[in-house]
């Protein structure tokens, strides 16, 4: 079961990626509020993260926010794209408290 976490993690960390770096009008749009769908892709990252990485929760969570800085700094130099300080905040914390939460689940 952890090796699908793993796979899962990397392809959610991967589709992320591409999801902030496409021109806005080639993103999927759904009815969720913007901040609704940034708390669910990285708080889905975080847990396949956390569950499948197991006892390594404070390096992650570290990774992760890293990760979070670098998607929004990037999107400065994609025409039609911006970084948001506050997408950042859900982004990061959105992903914090999932690792946290397979860190209780799993046990590690």
């Amino acid at each position: 079961m952890r090796k699908l976490f793993q796979i899962a993690a990397w392809l959610l960390l991967i589709f992320i990626t591409v999801l902030s770096v496409v021109p806005p009008d080639d993103r999927p749009v759904t009815s969720a509020p913007h901040d609704v769908e940034h708390a669910a892709i990285f708080a889905a990252m975080g847990l396949a993260f956390g569950l499948g990485y197991g006892s390594r929760h404070l390096l992650q969570t570290v990774g992760l926010i890293g990760f979070c800085a670098a998607i929004e700094l990037v999107q400065l130099w994609i025409p039609g794209r911006h970084a948001r300080i506050s997408d950042f905040v859900v982004d990061a914390l959105s992903a914090s408290v999932a690792v946290g939460v397979a860190y209780i689940v799993a046990g590690d």
